[in-house]
């Protein structure tokens, strides 16, 4: 499969993406600004998005409309904050989707 990449996140955090050669969407950390961000990703079709904990649940709204879809795949890493879960979860409702089992549940 081949496709464009797309960084959402603070400047901090997309700048060494861009070094890379991937396109990258820096905004702050206002609802307003990833809201957009993560639209214009939307709009341009991008086959990955990479966006930090941090803003994760403020693109994840927008992101949802194509959670059904092949793609965009988007990937959540934890950043420079403290981490506060979401990458975690993200990435066991991904494995669950992809395997039918919880692999991270913990009992």
């Amino acid at each position: 499969m081949e496709g464009k990449i797309a960084i959402l996140g603070d400047t901090d955090f997309v700048m060494p993406f861009s070094a890379l050669g991937a396109d990258t969407f820096p905004v702050g950390l206002k609802e307003d600004e990833i809201t957009q961000g993560a639209k214009k990703i939307l709009d341009e079709e991008y086959a990955l998005v990479i966006i930090p904990e941090n803003i994760a649940k403020i693109a994840e709204e927008v992101f949802s409309v194509k959670q059904n879809s092949p793609t965009p795949c988007v990937v959540i890493v934890p950043f420079t904050t403290e981490p506060e879960g979401f990458a975690t979860q993200a990435l066991g409702q991904a494995l669950k989707l992809a395997t039918g089992i919880d692999i991270l549940q913990s009992d």
